[in-house]
Formats: structure tokens, C-alpha cells, sequence
């Protein structure tokens, strides 16, 4: 193969957030054969995310080493995985916090939080309000399951408008348009 027929991937280029592109007409084998392993291990912390985030078990459904896979996985996602697994379990406490009536207290241990106040802030810094006004703001959704989904994102909070453009909630357009 000439060097100039080998595709070039750039670090900085993403594709609807599911990694680097390549320039010409596609993605490297190798790269997509990374990009499969990465999404079976998100797979793996989504099925386990009440759970302790053990990065080692994680990496290794990926088959790459810890640091490997935490460099890797914030580059194609744009989050670490730590925060992604935050972020998820804020997603999911959210849904709890709305269709269910039990505390805050007994949904923030579900979820896989170890302390409430390690919770409730990061609740309110990726929602951008505590738990318990959110549940009153919020009720039980009465939609479409598409529909569901897409209000149950969280949306940007007051810290984060400043970084608007490495959300990966889909806002930052609209926030920048403000």
C-alpha cells in the first residue's frame, strides 16, 4: 500500500460523537474494529451502572489496557468513563425521581451512589437543580417512548454554558444561538 492510499484520522474530527473520522472514504478496520470494543464496553457499564465503576474489568471487555482505555474512551466519547457513568446514573435517578414516590435518599443508593452528597451535587451540576426540585417540577411523562427519552436528557446548568460546545447532549447549537 502507498502511503498516500492509507486513511488519516484526525483526533479533533468526530462523527455524531462516536469517535475520530478518517479522511477519504472510510474508517480503518482497526479504528472501527476499537470504536466496536469501546461500545461493548460502554455496553457493560451501562448493564452494571448501580455497581462500582472497576475500570480494569471494563477495559478489559475492551481489550485494552486501563490507560489505553481511558484515553481512547474519552477521545471517541468525550467524556471520561467515570463521568459518563455519573452521567448515566444521574439519567436514571432522574426517571426515578419522576415516576416513583421514594426518597431521594433510597434512589441515590440505587443508582450506585455512595454518599447523598456527592448525589445531590452532582445531580444539580448536571441538571442544574437538586433532586428534590426537580421531582416537584417534574412528573410522571405521559409520551411516546421516543418522546420520554429525549426529556429525560439532562440539560446544561449555569456552570457549564461557558463550555457549551463540549456537550454531548446535543444543546450546545442552542445554547450557543442565546
Amino acid at each position: 500500500m502507498r502511503p498516500e492510499d492509507r486513511i488519516r484520522v484526525r483526533r479533533s474530527s468526530r462523527v455524531a460523537g462516536f469517535g475520530p473520522i478518517a479522511y477519504r472514504c472510510g474508517v480503518s478496520r482497526e479504528i472501527e474494529e476499537l470504536n466496536r470494543r469501546l461500545l461493548r464496553a460502554r455496553d457493560a457499564m451501562d448493564r452494571a451502572y448501580a455497581e462500582p465503576l472497576n475500570v480494569r474489568a471494563v477495559a478489559a471487555v475492551a481489550h485494552v489496557s486501563e490507560a489505553h482505555f481511558i484515553r481512547t474512551f474519552r477521545a471517541v466519547f468525550g467524556e471520561t468513563p467515570h463521568r459518563y457513568l455519573q452521567r448515566r446514573r444521574v439519567e436514571r435517578s432522574m426517571f426515578l425521581l419522576r415516576e416513583t414516590e421514594r426518597s431521594v435518599t433510597d434512589i441515590c443508593f440505587d443508582v450506585g451512589f455512595t454518599s447523598l452528597g456527592t448525589f445531590s451535587r452532582m445531580f444539580r451540576q448536571i441538571v442544574g437543580e437538586p433532586p428534590s426540585v426537580y421531582r416537584r417540577g417534574h412528573g410522571p411523562i405521559v409520551a411516546p417512548h421516543c418522546v420520554q427519552l429525549s426529556a429525560m436528557r439532562p440539560r446544561l446548568s449555569a456552570a457549564e454554558i461557558g463550555h457549551a460546545e463540549l456537550s454531548s447532549f446535543g444543546e450546545a447549537a442552542s445554547v450557543s444561538a442565546l
